[in-house]
């Protein structure tokens, strides 16, 4: 978790020692959920979740359900695998779909392993986070977290669609967005609630979560473009090179004519791609996307349900961990 380590010291100091420690037990029962189905698949994936990542979604997980975190500690450490499982599965699978052979630094299950294994692993990392889930016998649970995966397949689809037009609108992307990964973000914290404050914080915090996995991903999308690859763990303009277009291209195209009259599919190698995104740069469209990311995480400390201090205090350390990343 050597990304996200600042935050989770941040957050321990504020929530309580019984972070790390569950945190720990979510660590240690994702390698027992990734182990057991031979040696390739295993191999896999195990090795995509030894990868790491920020371990924002279980950590908020944790973080949601508050004091009583400590009590539930079996359904709560659970509920935070699963997510984990499931984020982890839509990354194998979106780089099978987008040929990627890099992912955090590292060569992809597809890379490593080809597409077929790669499917599969993806495939493993999904039925893990339900049967963990289904153990605990909460159909509620179950509910939440088979929707936001739904809404991920969805978002998912529709950036297959888009592809190469660059006429998306705004609000078409701030949709796909919100399927792909606010949604998430959203089921973590209602997952946490169901556990510690209960249902009359669920809708809070769940909206807490949304807004704050929004500006998650207005944030990565500004990282594609501003790099560099060893901070990110992939190629400058990754975005441009898959034809997705994203709020730093929709911004500058309103601003540059030679962007605005661009045809994405001319966008074929890398240096074209650094091209193109010294020029989105140039207009200032990645300093409004971070704005707007900006906007949206302290709408989110804003509007935080009424909690205990420590709790808010926690929660808003990982919103700004969430800002962190971009600095």
């Amino acid at each position: 978790m050597s990304a996200a380590a600042p935050t989770v010291e941040a957050v321990v100091a504020a929530a309580g020692r019984h972070v790390p420690r569950l945190m720990t037990q979510v660590e240690d029962r994702l390698a027992v959920l990734t182990g057991g189905h031979g040696p390739l698949l295993s191999r896999h994936a195990g090795e995509t979740i030894a990868a790491g990542g920020k371990r924002l979604r279980p950590l908020l997980v944790i973080v949601a359900a508050g004091e009583a975190a400590a009590a539930e500690s079996a359904r709560v450490v659970a509920a935070a695998a699963a997510v984990e499982l499931v984020h982890s599965a839509t990354l194998v699978h979106d780089d099978v779909l987008d040929d990627a052979p890099l992912r955090r630094g590292r060569p992809t299950v597809l890379a490593a392993g080809g597409r077929a294994m790669a499917t599969a692993t993806g495939d493993l990392l999904f039925s893990r986070a339900f049967a963990e889930l289904a153990q605990g016998g909460d159909a509620e649970d179950l509910r939440i977290l088979s929707a936001a995966a739904s809404d991920l397949a969805r978002g998912e689809q529709l950036q297959r669609a888009d592809a190469w037009d660059a006429e998306v609108t705004e609000e078409r992307y701030r949709l796909r967005c919100e399927l792909k990964t606010a949604r998430l973000f959203q089921a973590a914290c209602r997952l946490g609630a169901r556990h510690g404050p209960g249902a009359s914080a669920e809708a809070a915090l769940g909206e807490f979560g949304r807004r704050i996995g929004l500006a998650f991903q207005l944030l990565d999308d500004v990282l594609d473009v501003s790099g560099p690859p060893e901070r990110t763990g992939k190629a400058r303009g990754t975005d441009l090179l898959d034809g997705t277009v994203t709020l730093p291209l929709i911004r500058a195209r309103r601003r540059d004519p030679a962007l605005a009259a661009l045809d994405l599919r001319t966008v074929r190698d890398p240096a074209r791609a650094r091209e193109v995104c010294e020029a989105i740069a140039a207009t200032g469209a990645l300093e409004e996307a971070r704005a707007a990311a900006l906007e949206l995480v302290a709408a989110a400390k804003r509007e935080m349900p009424a909690l205990g201090e420590a709790q808010r205090r926690a929660l808003g350390l990982v919103a700004d961990g969430v800002v962190a990343r971009y600095r």
